[in-house]
């Protein structure tokens, strides 16, 4: 299997149809501190993940959606042929090896699919399962597990909450006991984005009996494994077309060589993990604001009530202003936490208050928009009631708004000790 990432560009400039590549690494291939994807080497990122979009993704998704799963594996080896999976990953590996600004920029345009569990699969995939192995991994490790998720020809999923720990990440219950050359393993994950079809998993599990902080690791699980139980398919309010696993673990065995970095690091490098995953799910939620406002305009411009368009009502018109003036600043948030992160700066306050915005902006735009929509808001043929279901999840997943609020509140210096 190649490991190196040149072909990509060369595929993205094929479709983008003769339009000039984007640039691999080095300093042209660095964010300059402008407005995020306003550099031509973003721009082509985003024009050539567009096109895929409206060809091979946004034709399906209501299919998808009425079926509760996608085609995991068809679609991210579509996306991985085109480089999408490891924009910010080592060439070595088969990434283009760009800086995480590309990463966002990628996820901005990926809020143009017609869904929000396509592009939550996707961010998994690309962003939340392999940060921790691309830093701490083993060149054998990555070789098996992380090039092949770059390329679309694995997929990842991501074990970290549990029916009795979602936020709370260091009241976990699985164990990986070493014996000899092998883990033993025994437990449960719970809320497994692609957990269905996944063909591996990036674990956190207790190694240790030693503090919660520092009894975890992060192990690489292939899941064809003996032992390892889909209990079932999560019938879920809404990210209906990306499939959520509960999954047991009954003696599964591993080599210890799955090991991602150091054994009883594994809390630490979740942590940092956690930043990439928010932001991503900040990125991912921008787009769908701004598309939801839109067509509510487009909407309320059109129909009319007592005589006059909805929209010449001064209470709708202000609202949507305001509305949009709030995604503006998220946006803001978001352009200026990343700028921070891509300089190697500590942005976990930042990313949290960005996450718990993102969140809370989307209950408030999708209410407040699909009311403007009236009957038609409550039924299933139009995107803000998909979206109003889809992005509710923005407030619990990812670590709940309750959670976000903790993490600032440490920062500020206000929380109080335990």
């Amino acid at each position: 299997m190649a490991l190196r990432g040149g072909r990509r560009w060369a595929v993205l400039a094929s479709v983008l149809r003769g339009g000039a590549a984007p640039v691999r690494g080095g300093s042209s291939g660095q964010w300059d501190g402008g407005r995020l994807g306003d550099t031509p080497q973003h721009r082509d990122l985003r024009a050539a993940l567009r096109k895929i979009i409206d060809k091979e993704i946004n034709p399906f998704v209501d299919k998808w959606e009425e079926e509760g799963q996608f085609p995991a594996h068809k679609v991210f080896k579509i996306l991985g042929q085109a480089g999408f999976l490891g924009v910010d990953k080592p060439t070595e590996y088969g990434g283009m090896g760009l800086d995480f600004s590309y990463n966002v920029a990628v996820a901005e345009e990926l809020g143009n699919i017609h869904c929000g569990g396509i592009p939550m699969a996707i961010g998994v995939q690309a962003g939340m399962a392999t940060p921790a192995l691309t830093r701490f991994g083993s060149d054998e490790l990555k070789k098996e597990f992380l090039v092949p998720t770059i390329a679309g020809d694995f997929v990842a999923c991501l074990g970290i909450s549990e029916a009795g720990a979602g936020s709370d990440v260091a009241n976990i219950k699985t164990k990986a006991v070493r014996k000899g050359d092998e883990y033993v393993i025994n437990g449960g994950k719970m809320w497994t984005t692609s957990g269905c079809q996944a063909d591996w998993m990036c674990l956190l599990a207790n190694t240790s009996e030693g503090p919660p902080h520092r009894n975890k690791s992060l192990i690489c699980l292939p899941m064809n494994l003996p032992g390892i139980h889909i209990a079932k398919k999560i019938d879920k309010l809404g990210m209906r077309s990306s499939d959520t696993a509960q999954i047991f673990f009954e003696d599964v065995r591993v080599p210890t060589k799955n090991l991602i970095g150091e054994e009883g690091n594994g809390f630490t490098y979740q942590m940092l993990q956690f930043q990439e995953e928010r932001l991503w799910a900040v990125a991912t939620a921008v787009t769908p604001l701004d598309t939801i406002i839109r067509e509510t305009i487009d909407y309320t411009r059109q129909r009319k009530v007592f005589d006059q368009p909805i929209l010449h009502n001064q209470a709708v018109h202000f609202r949507l202003a305001e509305l949009a003036t709030e995604v503006e600043l998220l946006r803001a948030l978001l352009y200026r936490t990343v700028a921070l992160y891509v300089e190697g700066n500590d942005v976990t306050k930042l990313a949290s208050m960005a996450k718990l915005k993102a969140g809370r902006l989307a209950r408030e735009v999708s209410d407040t928009c699909l009311q403007f929509w009236g009957g038609m808001g409550f039924t299933s043929e139009v995107l803000v009631s998909r979206f109003y279901r889809d992005m509710r999840l923005l407030s619990i997943g990812g670590g709940t708004d309750e959670t976000m609020l903790s993490i600032i509140c440490k920062y500020m210096g206000t929380l109080p000790s335990k």
